[in-house]
């Protein structure tokens, strides 16, 4: 059987949340949702994708934030990657998944087709492409089993800020086709500008798509608590909790989920790229999220945003 080795250290502070938020023990059976899950990575060739990162020091890394990320999770590359994901969801409780697919991948289309019941297909779109990715979502909505678009705004080059003029196209089909859109929000991990992910950037797209669907990623710090208030303003806006550690989830995010954001925030790992499913659902053990919020944040604001209710 395949394994996952190492674990993931982290700068970040653990979370603290109101003392008179009382804390729930996770359901023994979650049948969790993970909004992030992902297929190998080569750990050796990501520079090529991310040629705008230009410090020496991060030509060494195994990741593209591996400063943060210091024992990364290794498949076992003798199993087939498919058979091992579903061998880790059923062992960890992760009932359903997202994951990326791309026309001629190797493994998230595989992965789609050979469980449709229980995998479900994101296309991450580059904006600079232009018509001929719009084209492509459509495309893979039909053909490659996609029920949602991402974009990581940082990570385009030349970068495109949230609220950029290429990225409306995408909204605006985002819409017709009835799918949410995942987009990075906040300071990136890879060393490369910011500014494209500026939370703020977020209100005027949603002011300018009311109809859209939008669930950011990978924490949207050090903006969180502008995020929250966002997302009390624009029924759109979601919060999913990737690539971070349950100890280190927001403070601002866990009472924000207690309190009047119940229906707004979405569990998504990261698994394989940065984090184990074992050390997610361990700590996750952990996180103070009250009783009535825990099938909501493991399953059914996904289910719901994603149109599978």
């Amino acid at each position: 059987m395949a394994r996952i080795v190492g674990r993931l250290a982290s700068p970040r502070q653990p979370a603290e949340t109101d003392p008179k938020l009382a804390r729930m023990p996770m359901p023994e059976n979650p049948r969790a949702f993970d909004t992030m899950l992902g297929t190998p990575s080569n750990r050796d060739s990501w520079q090529k994708e991310f040629t705008h990162v230009k410090d020496a020091a991060s030509g060494d890394l195994k990741h593209p934030a591996g400063y943060m990320f210091k024992d990364l999770p290794e498949v076992d590359g003798t199993v087939d990657y498919v058979d091992y994901l579903i061998f880790e969801m059923d062992r960890w409780g992760v009932d359903k998944g997202l994951i990326n697919v791309a026309f001629g991948d190797t493994y998230g289309t595989r992965a789609v087709q050979t469980h449709p019941d229980r995998l479900y297909g994101l296309y991450l779109i580059d904006p600079n492409k232009g018509m001929n990715d719009i084209r492509a979502l459509e495309r893979a909505t039909k053909e490659l089993g996609v029920i949602a678009a991402g974009c990581f705004p940082s990570g385009t080059n030349p970068q495109v800020d949230i609220n950029g003029k290429q990225m409306y196209p995408f909204y605006a089909k985002c819409c017709e086709l009835n799918i949410p859109i995942f987009v990075n929000a906040g300071v990136p991990g890879p060393r490369m500008r910011m500014m494209a992910q500026h939370v703020m950037h977020l209100d005027e797209v949603c002011y300018d798509f009311p109809e859209l669907t939008i669930v950011t990623r990978h924490g949207g710090e050090p903006w969180e608590d502008l995020l929250v208030k966002l997302m009390l303003k624009w029924p759109g806006l979601h919060y999913s909790t990737s690539a971070f550690a349950p100890k280190h989830f927001p403070k601002a995010i866990i009472n924000y989920a207690n309190t009047r954001g119940a229906d707004k925030v979405l569990y998504a790992g990261y698994f394989p790229s940065g984090l184990s499913l074992e050390r997610i659902f361990t700590e996750l053990r952990n996180a103070p999220f009250k009783d009535e919020v825990w099938p909501k944040f493991l399953r059914e604001n996904a289910m719901r945003v994603l149109r599978l209710s």
